[in-house]
Parts: structure tokens; sequence; C-alpha cells
């Protein structure tokens, strides 16, 4: 029995959802086994090949219409690949942000010329994901970036440095968040799409050294007057760009509680497992009572934790996922991990504090998740609006 044992929500018992499930599982086993899983580790990123495989196995664009050559499914199958990724410790591969996060902007927003050009790609691999917000002096102030796109006869040049950005060096399509007229504050930012092959003036900065999510490219991107077509506008008409990312922040906010969630579950488990083990003092760890009501009070916080981003799942099949409660998710979701994490590592002892273990890899991949996708801080401010 898992540790935090709220069964499946109705919408995901299907049928079809328990047979993709099964074969993504499968497809994990097969094609990121630890030794390929510890090869990205070292080097830092998941080799490009690994995005053409998972492509022809159904992995990526489950959501994107049958007509642009994705598969017609829903978030479910999103979370199916999450779920597996981490049942099979699949570090690195940015699932989530390429399906999750990235491909609703060309679907929701895109032209029908701009789905037709880009989504097949996107679903078979051949295209790997990126997108350009966060900039050397900006965060999580959007309206504030610098990056400019100007026009420039039957397109427009794209200028700027952006930073922090997950599958950097392995990208070759960027959603560039710019500003095509910087006198209307947000009214003026529009997202550009660039294909990296062969644009003139683009530049990948170094791959950035982490103090975890080691297997996972995050890298600096310099734009020195990149040329782009005017039909590379996302939507096709300049200015809706900042309306386009706070309409898809919550879905990539939720994605981020949802990921927080799956660690604490691992985490519980795998260190459930080691107490129950482990011997100090002629007993094992998980005899004395601190070790039962430490682990008893992270269960009931989980449990209620699970029940709630369940619901928050529910809520964005229906459509009607609002930005305070996928703030709410995020926030707490996050936090929660953290401590979650912290607290389990304690238990190893030094043994904790060792990467061959996973929990000491959850100690350090954690502590990001309260600082992307709109730092913990933000989420205060947004929520304390609601209020």
């Amino acid at each position: 029995m898992p540790v935090i044992d709220v069964p499946d929500p109705e919408f995901m018992q299907d049928e079809d959802i328990a047979v993709y499930r099964d074969a993504v599982g499968k497809f994990f086993e097969q094609h990121a086994p630890p030794a390929r899983v510890e090869k990205w580790r070292e080097d830092g990123m998941v080799e490009a090949a690994f995005w053409r495989e998972a492509g022809a196995a159904g992995l990526l664009g489950m959501t994107v219409p049958v007509e642009y050559g994705g598969h017609g499914g829903d978030f479910r199958h999103d979370l199916v690949v999450l779920d597996q990724q981490s049942e099979k410790g699949v570090d690195g591969f940015a699932s989530s942000l390429h399906n999750g996060i990235i491909l609703p902007y060309v679907v929701r927003h895109g032209t029908e010329e701009q789905k037709r050009k880009y989504l097949p790609r996107l679903v078979t691999g051949e295209l790997i994901s990126a997108i350009a917000m966060t900039e050397p002096g900006v965060g999580s102030d959007l309206q504030n970036i610098t990056t400019t796109a100007v026009k420039d006869g039957n397109g427009y040049r794209i200028s700027g440095a952006k930073t922090f950005i997950s599958s950097g060096q392995l990208a070759n399509f960027v959603l560039v968040v710019a500003k095509t007229d910087p006198a209307q504050g947000a009214k003026g930012i529009s997202l550009m799409i660039l294909e990296t092959e062969g644009a003139e003036g683009f530049r990948r900065g170094k791959k950035l050294d982490k103090i975890g999510m080691d297997a996972a490219d995050t890298s600096e991107l310099f734009f020195d007057d990149v040329f782009v077509p005017a039909e590379n506008v996302l939507g096709g008409i300049e200015g809706r760009g900042f309306y386009q990312l706070m309409g898809e922040l919550p879905q990539e906010r939720l994605v981020i509680a949802i990921g927080a969630m799956m660690t604490i579950e691992k985490a519980l488990e795998v260190t459930v497992d080691y107490v129950k083990q482990r011997k100090a003092f002629g007993q094992t760890i998980w005899d004395f009572q601190n070790t039962q009501f430490v682990l008893a009070d992270l269960k009931a916080r989980a449990t209620a934790a699970k029940v709630f981003v369940n619901d928050c799942i529910a809520r964005i099949l229906k459509g009607d996922l609002d930005v305070t409660t996928a703030s709410i998710a995020k926030y707490w979701l996050t936090e929660l991990q953290g401590e979650v994490v912290d607290k389990c590592l304690q238990f190893y002892g030094g043994w904790g504090y060792i990467n061959e273990y996973p929990i000491a890899r959850m100690f350090r991949d954690s502590r990001v998740t309260r600082i992307f996708g709109g730092s913990n801080e933000i989420m205060k401010m947004l929520i304390a609006r609601s209020m």
C-alpha cells in the first residue's frame, strides 16, 4: 500500500488511461534505465535522441489535436507521463515543460498556419521547446523585460538576453517574450516564435551550474538582432503576449504543484522503507516514537495536499482553474515539498547527505520549486489580492 493512500480520482480510472500508464512505464524502463539517466546527470542534459524516441512512443503532444499531428488526448495523459517519469526516476526529461506548458501556447494561441507548421514536429520530438521569459535583471516582473522585437521590413529583429532557460542548450523551438512596443507596457509585449537552426545572431550561453536538477539543461540565451518573419508573432497580432502568458500561468503553476506532490509521495515512501530497516540502539529507527510522530504528521498534511491537488486537476479538466487557486497550489505544495524532503532526509543521518541516496537528490532538486514559475512570495501577493 502506498504511504499516501488517496484513491485515484474517478477521472483517472478510465481504461485508456490505465493502458497508457502501462505503456509509458514500459517505455521508461526500456529507454531510460538507471545507467542512461546517470549519464544525463553527468552530462547535465538529456540527449536529443531521447526526445525523438519519446515522440515515436507517443509521450509528446498527447493533448495536441489529431489534425495537427497530435494524439487528441487531454491533461490526464500529460499527468501519466509525469507520474511514470517520477515513479521510474527519470531525471532531466523536460516533459512537463514541453507537454504541459509550451505546447498549450501553440494549440490555444497559435494561428492556423503556426499550428500546422510547428505542432507536428513538436509532437515527434524533432522540435524541442523552450520558453524564454526571465532576464538577467528581471525575474517575475515580466512587464519590465528589456528584450525587444523591432520591426524590420517584413519581420522583426530580436535583441536581448535571457537566463535560467530550461532546455536552453537543446531547444530548437523557442518562444521569446519580447517588447514589440516598449511604450505600451504590458500591452506592448509579444511572444515571438524562433526556430534556432540557422538563426543568425542567436547564441547559446553557458549551461548553468546548478545546486540541483543535475540532468536538466538550464542555460543562458542571447539574441543579437535575430531576424524572424512577421508571421512568427504567436497568434499573428502584436501586443497579446502578456495576456497569453497570464492565461497559461495557472496550468504552469499546477504542473509545478503536481510535481511537488509526486516528490512528497516518493520521499515518504523511500523514507518509511528506510527507517523500518535501519537499526540504531538495538531497534529500528521506525520504533522510536519521534519517527512515527514526525512521519504521521507529514502523511496527514500530504494526504490533504493530494486531495486538494486532485481537485485542482478536476477543475483544469473542466477549464475553470482560476489564478488564485493555482497560486495556492503552487505555493502550498512546494513549501510542503521542501519541509517533507528535509525532515525525511534527517532520518537518514549522514547517509542523507550522500548523493547516491535518492533523498539527497530530492533535497537538492526541491529547492528551486519555490522559485520558478513565479516565486512563492509572488504567489502570496496574488493570493492576498483575492481577499
